[in-house]
């Protein structure tokens, strides 16, 4: 069960109004600096955290969600769901703002402390740096990709690639990361999916490798003198670095190598071969992270969605 404010009066030996008035910080109440700090302390001892849309409603104001997306390459999908958290998220008063990360983590932070918000969304895992100020600014965090109604999808999105290379004959598997080191972490979500359905067809460990255009002739050059056949990539981006260092190395695909992505970004359509990729369900993942900002900010919410296939997969030319 979730904490009440009952809870925190028990512990604290102070009135259910008391904790109210300390938490919601009203003004015009004497209350001293002990009894605050009392409940200040059960408040955190218990895990209570306070109904925001009712205080939002006291103080006549929504408040801000901030939503943060990745700079990484993952299509349209960020946006179309974020569209649509904008408009539903608006009927509750609720402002959501999008934020798109850059290679410093500096602006995330400054946002905020800057605006403030009621709560901070993310499609990905943030950095150590931005958690722990969201944390310090004991704002909650929904991490969309870790929700349970969308079904772990690292590792759906690494059953539909290792099948669909399996089933056109693959045995030996590479994974490609990007050259970013900041990027890595996404790289690490997306390679366990791949390496856990590769382990349940009892495939060979997966071979891995930071790719970038210095080297990457020289990469998929080893991979294929060593008997891989197909590479999935951290994303559409790192993939066409793959076509670039297959065409490069005067290899062919996907005759030598195979090459599948994740994201279906645009370039994907347009590069040579065409791209097999992975493109996601913008609706689905927007009702997932609806329901579950509403829920933590207290406001009334849709059930969360049935977990469902966010994904699917684009065959193209290059598998």
């Amino acid at each position: 069960m979730r904490p009440t404010t009952a809870d925190v009066a028990r512990l604290a030996g102070v009135s259910t109004a008391t904790v109210s008035y300390v938490l919601n910080d009203v003004q015009g109440r004497r209350i001293s600096a002990e009894t605050r700090e009392a409940v200040y302390r059960a408040a955190k001892l218990t895990g209570y955290r306070p109904n925001l849309a009712a205080r939002n409603l006291a103080r006549g104001t929504g408040g801000v969600v901030l939503y943060v997306i990745p700079r990484v390459a993952v299509g349209e999908m960020p946006m179309l769901a974020g569209s649509r958290m904008t408009t539903e998220l608006a009927r509750q008063g609720l402002l959501a703002v999008q934020l798109f990360e850059t290679e410093e983590d500096q602006h995330v932070i400054d946002a905020v402390e800057g605006l403030d918000p009621v709560a901070v969304t993310s499609l990905f895992p943030l950095s150590k740096t931005v958690l722990d100020a969201i944390e310090a600014a004991a704002i909650p965090h929904i991490d969309i990709g870790a929700l349970s109604s969308l079904g772990d999808p690292h590792l759906s999105v690494g059953e539909l690639r290792v099948q669909h290379l399996v089933a056109r004959g693959h045995r030996r598997i590479a994974f490609a990361y990007t050259g970013i080191p900041r990027w890595r972490p996404l790289g690490d979500y997306w390679l366990e999916g791949v390496a856990g359905a590769a382990r349940a067809r009892g495939l060979s460990p997966v071979r891995v490798a930071d790719l970038t255009q210095a080297n990457a002739a020289a990469v998929v050059t080893e991979w294929v003198h060593d008997g891989v056949t197909a590479v999935c990539a951290q994303s559409d981006e790192i993939a066409c670095v793959v076509l670039y260092g297959i065409r490069e190395a005067g290899l062919q695909c996907p005759g030598d190598l195979a090459v599948i992505g994740v994201d279906a970004t645009p370039m994907g359509v347009l590069s040579s071969p065409p791209l097999t990729t992975v493109e996601f369900n913008p609706a689905a993942v927007a009702d997932a992270a609806i329901s579950a900002v509403l829920t933590e900010l207290g406001y009334p919410a849709p059930p969360p969605p049935e977990p469902t296939d966010i994904a699917r997969l684009v065959v193209r030319a290059s598998t």
